[in-house]
């Protein structure tokens, strides 16, 4: 088992679970199998170990410098950097005409996992680059394409994304950054933006930030926004560097965690003289910046299942080999102490981590192969389910990989408090993935307000369709019947509180059936997971039906083992919640700011 993730468990998921070597049936695909799969995850796995992985304490203990001109980083920052740039992975999902691997989402994700448990502050440089970049390749002109993209796949220039203002926050309609026309057919942007990660370094020549502004005179709220390049050093057609733009750093923030990448506050225009390039057509840049954040938001899930699983890994192997204590039934002083892991309640703690990072990572998978079907199988309806299940994709590992990184340290004791061990940066980093790219709030608004009545309810349908599957399938299996009954129960509490609330909202009642729309996200996000859940425990029992190999053998108990507590012990959280929504509770929304 590698410390940065059990590659049994990866290698099930990509090719049994989610069925990756099916994907080089599609045309884009076709000059892959499973050789190239495994040799793009092989390479992966040795950059992040060799190159990521040994700094990440380091990065967290020596956070990049600011001396009022210039940003330091540590060394191995930039040398991780620069294999990660000379892998091909920042343009990994690419055509090949354009150096890129014409690689499955599904693979490039499953490699990325790799780094994400590594070292996510360092990890979060290339990742931030290649969604600015995809955004550039997306909507930019010819020749925005050509002064910008082949500088980032290669890593000489970054990218960022630069969207929150101090007054603002997530309420991106009322940003007042301003972008006026120049003669010359750019435009001078003037503004302050704050928490833009990567948005100074010494890592790469230049970073290109992609700015949301509002044209002088356009409207206001969110019609009038739109998306702008920006340089932090002017870039000649032909990728040269030119003069230092009006960019500046106004100052670095200190975090609680991610303190690897550095997170900035920028002025742009001090001097009146940012120069910026329309990108696309004006009045579209939140629509346009929608491609990144939404490509960020499955990523930050990614990463909060990642370190989670980076801190399960650590306190699994702790517990394995701690001696402490003895068994209830043996108290006499000269019995021999046991390691902790036989301990029942350290059982607990570590059946609820495997049972929140294994089920995350899985959500992301999913994600994955969905983005696959929809852009390289053209299916329409894997888009719909994709949209449909974003929000919990960001928002299921964000709350529940903290909570597995708390249950680590709660593992380790003592030990787990100090900075000794690893489990307690794993939780100050991962704390910052319920806020960053839309909150846990947010998210739960977007799908209870938005995303389960578009398209007439269809997502929710073609989510409802696949879960049916495969509890038919998985009620053949006699180790799985009590399960599924259990699951159906739940089921059919989530499927009635989800029609009353439809129903509030077509009556008028939006404040009412909003209210509690976090409980709603959370309600939805278990029953996901626990049908992943019975997903993987039918794949496993299928996929290793009679191996004799005892590795084979332990692997399906976990998974099974797994399945029964995400199911008996998570999922009948929904009784209370579904109580809470179908009585509409006011406790929340009725409270005033006075009472407190």
């Amino acid at each position: 088992m590698s410390k940065l993730i059990n590659n049994k468990d990866l290698e099930f998921l990509l090719y049994n679970v989610f069925n990756a070597e099916q994907l080089t049936q599609l045309p884009r695909f076709a000059e892959h199998d499973r050789t190239t799969f495994d040799s793009i995850l092989t390479t992966a796995e040795r950059i992040a170990t060799d190159y990521f992985a040994p700094h990440n304490a380091k990065a967290d203990a020596n956070e990049p410098q600011f001396d009022g001109t210039h940003v330091t980083t540590i060394a191995e920052v930039k040398d991780a950097w620069r294999h990660f740039a000379e892998s091909g992975l920042l343009c990994a999902r690419h055509d090949y005409a354009e150096g890129g691997m014409q690689l499955p989402s599904l693979l490039h994700m499953a490699a990325n996992s790799f780094f994400m448990s590594a070292n996510p502050s360092t990890a979060g440089y290339p990742f931030l680059t290649s969604a600015a970049a995809n955004v550039i390749h997306a909507f930019g002109s010819d020749e925005q394409k050509a002064m910008f993209i082949p500088a980032m796949f290669s890593g000489r220039f970054s990218g960022t994304m630069a969207l929150t203002e101090p007054d603002v926050g997530s309420s991106l309609g009322d940003l007042s950054t301003k972008a006026v026309p120049a003669a010359d057919g750019s435009y001078r942007i003037k503004g302050q933006k704050m928490y833009i990660s990567g948005g100074d370094q010494d890592i790469t020549e230049n970073i290109v930030h992609l700015v949301l502004a509002r044209i002088e005179g356009a409207e206001k709220g969110v019609k009038g926004i739109s998306l702008f390049i920006v340089p932090k050093v002017m870039t000649h057609p032909d990728g040269s560097l030119a003069e230092r733009n009006d960019v500046q750093l106004a100052g670095l923030l200190h975090k609680m965690g991610y303190r690897g990448t550095t997170s900035t506050v920028l002025n742009f225009g001090e001097q009146d003289q940012c120069v910026g390039y329309l990108l696309g057509e004006a009045g579209k840049g939140l629509m346009y910046m929608f491609k990144m954040m939404n490509e960020a938001r499955i990523g930050v899930g990614l990463g909060a299942a990642m370190i989670g699983y980076r801190g399960y890994l650590a306190s699994l192997d702790y517990a394995r080999n701690r001696p402490q204590g003895r068994c209830v039934t043996e108290k006499g002083p000269d019995s021999k102490p046991i390691n902790i892991i036989e301990h029942t309640d350290v059982k607990r703690m570590l059946l609820a981590q495997k049972a929140y990072v294994e089920g995350s990572l899985a959500l992301c998978l999913l994600a994955a192969r969905l983005v696959d079907e929809q852009e390289a199988g053209s299916d329409g309806d894997a888009g719909i389910l994709l949209d449909l299940l974003t929000p919990i994709v960001k928002s299921f590992p964000s709350f529940y990989g903290p909570r597995a990184n708390d249950l680590a340290i709660q593992v380790l004791g003592g030990a787990g408090y100090t900075r000794e061990y690893p489990v307690e940066q794993c939780y100050r980093d991962n704390r910052l993935n319920p806020i960053h790219e839309g909150t846990h709030g947010i998210q739960s608004l977007d799908l209870l307000g938005r995303k389960l009545w578009q398209h007439n309810g269809k997502g929710l349908k073609l989510l409802m369709a696949r879960m049916h599957s495969t509890l038919a399938a998985a009620a053949q299996k006699p180790q799985l019947g009590e399960l599924v009954s259990e699951f159906e129960h739940y089921l059919t509490l989530v499927q009635t509180t989800t029609l009353k609330l439809g129903a509030a909202m077509q009556a008028g009642q939006v404040e009412e059936a909003l209210a509690n729309s976090a409980v709603f996200l959370d309600m939805l996000g278990k029953t996901v997971v626990g049908w992943l859940w019975l997903e993987m425990a039918d794949k496993a029992l299928a996929t290793f039906a009679g191996s004799s190999n005892a590795e084979d053998s332990d692997f399906v108990a976990g998974k099974l083992q797994a399945a029964h507590y995400f199911v008996r012990w998570e999922m009948p959280e929904i009784e209370l919640q579904a109580r809470l929504l179908q009585r509409f509770d006011r406790s929340c929304l009725d409270m005033q700011s006075a009472w407190f």
